[in-house]
């Protein structure tokens, strides 16, 4: 396996380069094994840095398990004696939401750790997923059918959050885990109650059995792939919602297949005639396009990312590709898409 640990120091070391002198780091640990060798790798590597980088820790209780703020309590004693300081720890309330128990929590642990981010300026908070996760995660969006963006997967950064384990292999992360240090198991991870406990004990030992291994590399790097062919048509769409002189310098629209950008620009004169968007200019558009073009235009109208499924932005897109004089498309969040005077506009449907 060569030195888990060594691994392990030199990806976070990696990931933490560009930050300046003094930058404060936090790693969200919930005591099990990944974050806690995360947690660890952090503070070797900041008790290193002649003081040019300080590590702290955040423990999140979400309150749904009996003993959560005594684990928690718990928690922070083991990050104060790896070095770690701050070490912060925020109770959730991850019950109230409309995303079930999963989904709540997952939102309200997010909102917490940017929230201690912002308290204790924080240049990043480091969290503990690796590329085990990642193929999980791609796994997962395979069968929900989202399309390439849900395949991609995790990114090594988004905003204020870093991922520096996401390049290796779960059992390296856990064996540079120093000794003495005991990881909570959470039970969630190991109950098939859980579609990604599923995976990662029935589902992906499968495929490693009957493919051979390196499905899980396999997977993280098609998230890879994913990802940049989502981030190329997202900027696509972005380049036709924004229209006008604006991105003619910046976007080729012809190398994109796009039409020519129209004045004024994004839903051209959007107070006098409404959220429109030409339907001859949409029909141009590869449909990949197209379709992040209406969700995106749905979105900003005002239906709830959460609840605008594809199958929602696939009946809008008839509203160009299908036209046979249909009634207007509901949407979340109490919105209808119509097409009219050969614009497809999306208003209240009261």
């Amino acid at each position: 396996m060569g030195h888990p640990h060594l691994d392990v120091r030199r990806a976070v070391r990696a990931e933490l380069a560009d930050l300046p002198d003094g930058a404060t780091v936090l790693v969200a640990c919930s005591g099990g094994a990944d974050s806690l060798s995360l947690a660890a790798a952090t503070a070797w590597v900041a008790a290193r840095s002649g003081g040019a980088l300080r590590a702290g820790s955040v423990c999140v209780d979400h309150g749904l398990q009996p003993g959560s703020a005594a684990r928690a309590r718990s928690t922070a004693v083991l990050l104060c004696g790896l070095g770690l300081d701050p070490v912060v720890t925020v109770h959730v309330d991850a019950v109230r939401g409309p995303d079930g128990p999963e989904g709540n929590a997952r939102a309200a642990r997010y909102a917490a750790l940017t929230a201690t981010a912002v308290r204790v300026d924080a240049a990043a908070v480091l969290l503990g997923h690796t590329l085990d996760d990642q193929a999980e995660t791609v796994l997962l969006g395979l069968a929900r059918g989202s399309g390439s963006r849900s395949l991609s997967g995790m990114a090594v950064r988004t905003g204020v959050f870093r991922r520096p384990l996401l390049g290796l292999r779960r059992s390296v992360v856990r064996a540079a885990l120093p000794p003495g240090l005991t990881p909570w198991e959470d039970p969630h991870n190991e109950d098939a109650a859980y579609a990604r406990a599923r995976v990662r004990h029935r589902v992906l030992p499968v495929l490693e059995a009957e493919l051979g291994p390196g499905v899980a590399e396999a997977l993280a790097r098609t998230a890879d792939l994913a990802r940049a062919d989502a981030d190329a048509l997202d900027a696509q769409a972005g380049a036709f919602l924004a229209g006008g002189a604006s991105h003619s310098a910046k976007v080729d629209h012809g190398e994109m297949g796009l039409p020519a950008p129209r004045e004024p620009g994004f839903l051209h004169d959007q107070q006098a005639r409404g959220d429109a968007l030409v339907v001859a200019e949409l029909a141009a558009l590869p449909r990949a396009v197209r379709w992040r073009v209406l969700r995106r235009a749905a979105i900003a109208a005002g239906s709830p990312p959460t609840d605008l499924t594809a199958a929602h932005v696939a009946a809008v897109d008839t509203l160009v590709t299908g036209w046979r004089g249909q009634a207007g498309i509901d949407l979340p969040g109490g919105l209808r898409a119509v097409r009219r005077d050969g614009e497809v506009r999306f208003a209240s449907a009261r």
